[in-house]
């Protein structure tokens, strides 16, 4: 992407806060609100035939609303007012849509199965959801008194449907009161995670990203290394560069692989099966590691006013092959990516990416291929002799890749291919390291002199 210009795009942003250990009902309302919405998703499957040829969407749905729900003016076809009676119908129409929506994504896989020849797996119905409630404002949500922890909720008792005083995380509202007050919110959604209960809210803002022109931009590139977890560069356009930071979690990586260790030994004793719950504990350890790293990340960038963070791109996707720790280890770089990316829009920063290869083969100097140094894994040898650290190495080189290919797209043809002849290495992305961004740079100015 060219950065000329100025783009202004809309985020959305969202954030959990704990309810606090108390006695309200969130059980009952979650297992009532599920069982809703599977009982809906055995209706409408029965019946898809006829709402399938609705094509608008909102006809389908007000349709599919007349089947389960009477009013003065309907006579509903099915029993849901009798199995869910005084349910608050924006709740009613919540399960609604999530059922349509399973129903619907169903039938597409199975069409597409049966037109494959039923070459793989048939796809199954599942009726036991996750689904989790929203509470829209003013009909099942209130905000409690300002400057308390606190909010209102309406709940299923098991017997009716009544307002609780919830209380909340008083770390999360000061947090929430700090950095969002006066920004837009929607309707909170019910989250439960590791048997701890959530109200999660969505911000939406506005925000209007640099438009600074290339040979005036700051970068900050980002090699996430594997010695290192991550090692940022703040690069000028004639590759000068103005601070190097190194970002490493030593402990927090002990103590996954250790967890790693425990499971392989678990396994051999008890089958895979058993240590589903290990598992999800490592892959909170590695979420968890790669917040401290995106905002770090970020935050260094911030700190030096970059314009643009510049990571590799990240083959591979899909299914990852390899060993769990190689697995964590490219999931948690992609996660790293994504978060550094939506808090750099939200600063007013760009993100990029240039071609990974070659990034860490390649001395940043031009002296050709590197080999790693046995003694010291995070060292590589030049083939001058000299000994650098590898992942500093690449970080000079994704850099360097970003700027060429932003310098040279502008250009007319003619000029473009003078520049090419002079520095050759530019034409490949796959091969340009840090040297050929200097080179590349003087010739410019060499060819502006002229």
């Amino acid at each position: 992407m060219s950065y000329q210009g100025e783009i202004k795009m809309q985020i959305i942003s969202s954030y959990g806060v704990e309810l606090r250990k108390q006695n309200i009902p969130i059980r009952q309302t979650l297992e009532i609100y599920r069982s809703a919405v599977s009982y809906l998703i055995g209706i409408y499957v029965q019946v898809w035939e006829g709402l399938a040829e609705i094509p608008d969407a909102k006809r389908r749905f007000n349709a599919a609303e007349h089947l389960v729900h009477t009013t003065k003016k309907n006579h509903a076809c099915f029993d849901f007012d009798i199995r869910f009676p005084k349910m608050p119908s924006y709740l009613r129409r919540s399960a609604i849509r999530h059922a349509l929506g399973t129903v619907s994504s169903y039938k597409t896989r199975l069409d597409l199965w049966e037109k494959t020849d039923g070459k793989s797996g048939k796809p199954r119905l599942v009726y036991e959801n996750h689904a989790m409630p929203v509470f829209y404002r003013d009909v099942m949500y209130r905000e409690g008194a300002e400057g308390k922890d606190e909010a209102y909720l309406k709940l299923y008792d098991g017997h009716d449907w009544k307002w609780f005083c919830v209380r909340l995380d008083h770390t999360d509202m000061e947090y929430l009161r700090k950095y969002w007050s006066g920004k837009k919110a929607s309707a909170p959604t019910l989250e439960k995670r590791h048997r701890k209960y959530f109200l999660r809210f969505s911000y939406t803002e506005e925000v209007t990203l640099t438009k600074t022109p290339v040979k005036e931009q700051i970068i900050c590139s980002v090699d996430l290394g594997i010695n290192t977890d991550a090692v940022c560069t703040i690069m000028r356009a004639d590759g000068t560069v103005l601070g190097r930071k190194f970002i490493d979690h030593p402990s927090e990586k002990d103590r996954m692989h250790r967890t790693l260790g425990r499971i392989r030994r678990f396994q051999r004793e008890h089958g895979s099966a058993q240590a589903q719950g290990r598992w999800a504990y490592t892959k909170r350890l590695n979420i968890e590691l790669g917040k401290k790293i995106a905002g770090a990340i970020v935050k260094y960038a911030e700190e030096n006013h970059a314009d643009v963070i510049v990571f590799e791109y990240l083959e591979m996707q899909g299914k990852i092959p390899g060993k769990k720790k190689q697995k964590l280890h490219l999931w948690r770089k992609r996660d790293i990516q994504k978060r550094c990316e939506h808090q750099a829009h939200r600063k007013g920063m760009r993100v990029s990416r240039v071609c990974a290869w070659n990034t860490s083969r390649l001395a940043y100097d031009g002296s050709g291929k590197v080999t790693r140094d046995r003694e010291n894994h995070s060292l590589c040898i030049f083939q001058t002799g000299k000994r650098y650290n590898c992942d500093l190495s690449a970080s000079y080189n994704i850099g360097a890749r970003y700027f060429i290919r932003e310098l040279l797209k502008p250009l007319p043809a003619t000029e473009r291919s003078l520049l090419e002849a002079k520095v050759p290495p530019v034409k490949r992305r796959t091969s340009c390291v840090y040297a050929d961004l200097r080179k590349l740079h003087s010739e410019m100015e060499f060819l502006k002199a002229a």
